[in-house]
């Protein structure tokens, strides 16, 4: 198998993108050769999500334009891995016939088998239990080296009604202290600047282990065994939230005056029906905790629109409380429907148009709040991680504390005043001279 070319495509979330890391440092450590162009691939491996229709879709879409090099290019092989193939595995090969291979997410480690098996004429699958397979592992980054997630669980056991993640996930698994401390220290010695912790649930982590939550914990090992100066909070719940976390947000230097918070809803009604741990009250008591201990905090939530049974005047109410609560940071997300949940048979199914509409809405209206916020940043200076020198606008791009990768906002600064001046990884002090929705532009002290 030598001089095999393998070329990825990764969908979906940071989680499903550490996989396709760890299965990269696979193939890598068996002798494959890893590949960006997909027309010299041998091997195309899909690394996919199926979270909610768009996210299949796009996975489905995929697949569909990476068989157009079998045909046409000397692709010989695809391979079809992560939630895409956990779910519907029967039918990915009853209806992708362009497919050879499916890996589940609990066999990510037999990769380079279903390679060598696939390459030998024959269709591979492999679906080990998710909830006992092996977490961690060595891994090949695909994000650059001064910024990279760190998944400390796998799976979840909140069973909100409208989430297959626990079926194509299975339940909640932390990783050891140790272990991911030892992942920490070799991220540290790559040079990693900011590592964002990660899971379906990171606020329970420690629970299945430890009995306990164990997150405020963890971040002192890591903080102690490195010297990593950013250390961001992702995908933690409110009703989670504890004192002692809290306190380690506030006193810690290290950890960024950033989480994220997905409340989904505010209605009772609505947040009963998901299955939600907790009420409106145990929401606003999470944010008010935060925003009194940990002053200046930026906090990101996610919501979701058209639930089934969801009125006009539930959501209005989500509305009003987004307004009254200014989150720094949202997303919106229109209600996916999804089989094998609960949720699939409630009564109540809100129209597609209206769930859309409403979730046009509520970014509408975040966009106002977010461009408000924005505008008090004027001629303020933050500290910026700079990710490098952007060609097309001509400026270095980076992010504050308050912007986590990928999902948030961007800091154009020092517009056509040289390539030299600042390096990837580099801190640098801005001063804030101009704002839009989303995004800040400045001009550095160093410049």
């Amino acid at each position: 198998m030598k001089n095999i070319k393998i070329g990825f495509v990764s969908l979906g979330c940071c989680k499903n993108q550490l996989d396709t890391e760890v299965m990269l440092s696979i193939l890598s450590d068996e002798g494959f050769e890893i590949t960006n162009e997909e027309a010299d691939a041998d091997v195309i491996i899909i690394n996919t999500c199926a979270f909610i229709n768009d996210a299949k879709q796009e996975a489905i879409d995929n697949i569909l334009d990476i068989a157009w090099f079998k045909k046409h290019r000397h692709l010989k092989k695809i391979i079809v891995t992560g939630c895409l193939a956990e779910r519907y595995r029967e039918q990915i090969f009853e209806q992708m016939p362009e497919v050879d291979a499916l890996v589940g997410v609990g066999s990510i480690k037999k990769i380079a088998e279903a390679v060598r098996s696939s390459l030998s004429g024959n269709r591979y699958s492999s679906f080990e239990d998710k909830n006992t397979s092996e977490l961690g592992g060595g891994r090949m980054l695909t994000t650059p080296p001064f910024a990279a997630y760190l998944k400390i669980a796998e799976g979840c056991d909140n069973r909100c009604t409208y989430c297959a993640i626990p079926l194509i996930r299975g339940k909640f698994r932390s990783r050891t202290i140790e272990d991911i401390v030892e992942e920490a220290k070799l991220l540290d010695a790559d040079g990693c600047r900011e590592l964002s912790l990660i899971a379906q649930d990171t606020s329970r982590y420690g629970l299945d282990l430890y009995g306990k939550y164990m997150l405020p914990e963890l971040i002192r090992r890591i903080c102690a065994e490195t010297k990593i100066p950013w250390i961001r909070l992702l995908y933690c719940y409110p009703d989670k939230i504890t004192d002692e976390l809290i306190d380690e947000m506030a006193n810690n230097d290290r950890v960024v005056k950033y989480i994220d918070l997905p409340i989904q809803h505010i209605n009772n009604d609505i947040l009963k029906a998901m299955n939600r741990h907790g009420d409106r009250a145990t929401i606003e008591d999470a944010i008010k905790r935060l925003r009194e201990r940990v002053p200046g905090i930026t906090l990101r939530t996610t919501v979701i629109t058209g639930f089934p049974g969801e009125t006009e005047e539930q959501f209005e109410e989500l509305c009003d409380f987004i307004k009254e609560t200014k989150f720094d940071r949202l997303g919106a997300f229109a209600y996916s429907r999804e089989e094998d949940t609960p949720a699939y048979d409630l009564p109540d199914q809100t129209d597609e148009q209206t769930k859309q509409d409403r979730c046009d809405k509520i970014m509408a209206l975040q966009a106002e709040i977010s461009a408000a916020l924005n505008e008090k940043k004027l001629h303020k200076t933050v500290t910026v991680l700079c990710e490098g020198f952007d060609g097309a606008s001509g400026a270095y791009v980076g992010r504050s504390e308050a912007d986590a990768p990928d999902v948030d906002g961007k800091i154009f600064f020092d517009l056509d005043r040289g390539k030299e001046l600042h390096k990837e990884g580099d801190f640098v002090k801005v001063r804030i001279t101009d704002f839009y929705d989303y995004d800040l532009v400045g001009i550095s002290k160093k410049g």
